[in-house]
């Protein structure tokens, strides 16, 4: 600011002296000329920001538009100069009679001379010809440098062609210096404003770096840091009043799944509404975004655990009504972990870390819920921090292995095919189920690495069964599918087992097809390309609809277990076998049905026209290395595939219709997701 009242002073300053200067100059033509000789630039105007070139043009432009309106004036012309110093053709002859005029007074002799001198001295230039004194006609010009900063930008030319001369032609001279005084008072002017406009946008500018140093653009909630510096501050009161102090970190459940759906513009709007119903619910506690879709709230009030429970119990129950972003009603569904410091010696990493262990079991836990924080916790923590540490050496040891589970065709109970399964041998701990492992594998980032070793062990294991018409299915999670990658992996698998592709069948879930649509669908279309299947797994447990089927390259269809094992005990359920079964008929695909038990649920897919089977009923996942893979053809039951399903007793009747009550809603659920496009 100090800047722009030096302009302010420096401008007063000046055009006082030079209005006085001008007045008390002499009335003849050399007083003016030594006034001019003697005039010295201010120094604002010298030390002034540069503008740009339309800017002073426009200053220049109200200029001309002023003089045109002085009598004594004739001709008005500009002469702009180029950065180098050389002068341009004029780029505006404003007149008050025919342009042609300007320019022909500009190539007079003398003229350009005249503006050389002014571009040079900075100061007014005046040619007073010798006609005044030989008593021929001609004008008197005066050249008017047009300053930017301490550069001469161009000349404003001022011709006068009066008869008169003598006491004129000091009123024209006296003209001439009061416009330069104009044009470098506004030059002062327009200096200061700039300053002040750079000094605005520079303070403006600091306070949005300072708020930002401290707050989420986003949101506007408090950042981590500012959490941090208060979580400090909070547990050394409470340390010294003997007060409990609370943490309570918040994750929202898929949001990845709404940003790829809707975009990202949608999901920041969703944060949005999310910080908002945050504030309502905590009021005057401290909600800060710590990341992406995670919150964190501190309770630095002492407050009981039944307070607490409370308010994640109301703001779990806030989200339970859909907001409406963009014409589409989403659903919020958040995960709470709950952590209050039990110790006054707690440091804010150990609160920190409690609430997200509480979090992690809130999120495994169904998700749209909150947790308490409970010491067996730790023990859970160290237990998957060792599992990751020995998960990391299981690839290199060796101690992953694969099952293989068999599928029927169901027409003739023909063996067709496999499906792999993963196991890992831990040397200490034995079998460990795909179900602890995988979700550590994926939080690890190992995943890939694991699906790589699958899908090449798999394809080398089938190239060398002796029946080269068994196919081999193997699953790829959301977690290890990359557009661009998947395809490369898959060609390179093939390539290095010299696996037949059209026995190769890859396994997708619904979940993948909510992402990133496009490259899934370029992605799927170029394993198709090579001769590979590809099949969805666990149909109508995800985001079924036509649409999906409609645009993804599919050859298969699973039906998931769910529906198989409530066959022939719920109508409805089995309406929607029924349904999916028709549906892959009329797209042309093969639907396969998973976790077959019994014969009824043989014989009603059957009767419903399902291609193929697979379940314990007819073999559960074995190892394949010790067993020849034809084998299992001899281990499957033998079953009357042209029997009837068993007629319904009046209490089977009773059963199922009561089974229909409980489980309508949602099977009915699933067979709408099927067939709404």
């Amino acid at each position: 600011m100090d800047d722009a009242n030096r302009f302010e002073r420096e401008l007063k300053e000046y055009v006082s002296t030079a209005g006085s200067s001008l007045t008390a100059s002499s009335a003849t033509g050399s007083g003016l000329r030594s006034s001019i000789d003697t005039w010295k630039m201010p120094g604002a105007v010298e030390d002034s920001p540069l503008v740009s070139s339309a800017k002073l043009k426009f200053l220049v432009d109200g200029f001309i538009r002023h003089l045109e309106t002085h009598d004594d004036v004739h001709t008005l012309a500009v002469v702009w100069f180029s950065k180098d110093g050389d002068q341009d053709a004029p780029l505006k002859s404003e007149t008050k009679t025919a342009p042609s005029d300007a320019d022909a007074l500009l190539t007079m002799p003398g003229t350009r001379e005249l503006l050389e001198e002014a571009r040079r001295t900075r100061k007014p230039a005046i040619k007073v010809p010798e006609t005044f004194t030989g008593g021929a006609r001609g004008p008197s010009t005066i050249a008017l440098p047009i300053l930017n900063g301490s550069r001469v930008a161009g000349v404003l030319v001022v011709f006068n062609d009066q008869k008169t001369t003598g006491l004129f032609l000091t009123d024209f001279l006296r003209f001439g210096l009061a416009i330069m005084i104009a044009l470098c008072a506004t030059a002062m002017l327009l200096a200061g404003f700039f300053v002040w406009v750079r000094f605005r946008d520079r303070l403006k500018d600091s306070q949005t770096i300072q708020f930002l140093a401290h707050h989420d653009a986003l949101t506007g909630l408090p950042n981590r840091t500012v959490f941090a510096t208060k979580l400090n501050e909070a547990l050394r009161l409470a340390h010294a009043k003997a007060t409990n102090i609370a943490v309570m970190l918040i994750d929202v459940d898929k949001f990845k799944q709404i940003n790829d759906t809707h975009g990202h513009a949608v999901g920041d709007l969703f944060l949005q509404v999310i910080a908002d119903r945050l504030r309502s619910v905590f009021g005057n506690h401290t909600v800060a975004r710590l990341s992406g879709d995670e919150f964190a709230v501190l309770i630095a009030i002492d407050t009981d655990r039944k307070a607490l429970t409370r308010l994640a119990a109301t703001m779990i129950e806030a989200t339970r009504t859909p907001t409406r972003i963009s014409g589409k009603d989403l659903q919020i569904s958040l995960s709470i972990g709950v952590a209050q410091a039990r110790e006054a010696t707690w440091r804010a990493s150990r609160l920190l870390h409690c609430a997200d262990l509480a979090l992690y079991r809130a999120k495994h836990s169904g998700r749209s819920t909150f947790k308490w924080y409970s010491q067996d916790m730790d023990a859970e923590a160290q237990q998957r921090k060792e599992l990751e540490a020995d998960l990391r050496k299981a690839l290199e040891q060796d101690e992953f292995r694969l099952l293989y589970q068999p599928q029927f065709a169901l027409a003739d109970l023909r063996l067709s095919g496999y499906e792999t399964l993963l196991r890992w041998e831990h040397p200490d701990k034995g079998t460990i189920s795909p179900t602890i492992f995988i979700p550590i594998a994926e939080e690890a980032g190992l995943i890939e690495e694991i699906g790589s070793w699958v899908l090449n062990r798999a394809c080398l294991e089938a190239a060398a069964w002796t029946d080269s018409s068994l196919t081999i299915a193997v699953n790829v999670s959301p977690a290890q599918f990359r557009p661009g990658k998947t395809e490369e992996r898959v060609a390179h698998a093939l390539k290095t087992s010299g696996l037949a592709p059209g026995r190769l069948e890859i396994e997708i879930t619904e979940s993948l097809l909510i992402s990133d649509t496009d490259a899934v669908v370029k992605t799927l279309t170029h394993v198709r390309e090579m001769g590979v299947s590809v099949a969805m797994d666990d149909f109508g447990t995800g985001y079924s609809s036509l649409s999906y089927l409609s645009r993804f390259p599919f050859d298969t269809i699973k039906i998931d277990r769910s529906f198989v094992a409530t066959l022939g005990k719920n109508r409805t359920t089995d309406a929607v076998v029924a349904s999916i079964v028709g549906l892959g008929r009329s797209l042309g695909v093969t639907i396969t049905a998973e976790g077959v038990e019994n014969e009824t649920q043989v014989t009603l897919l059957r009767a419903a026209g399902c291609d193929k089977v697979q379940g314990f009923l007819f073999g559960r996942p074995m190892d394949l290395t010790e067993n020849d893979p034809a084998t299992a053809q001899a281990r499957i039951p033998v079953l009357d595939l042209d029997a009837e399903p068993d007629a319904e007793t009046e209490a089977d009747a009773d059963a199922n219709a009561e089974d229909d009550k409980t489980e309508v809603a949602a099977q009915e659920t699933e067979l709408a997701r099927t067939q709404v496009a």
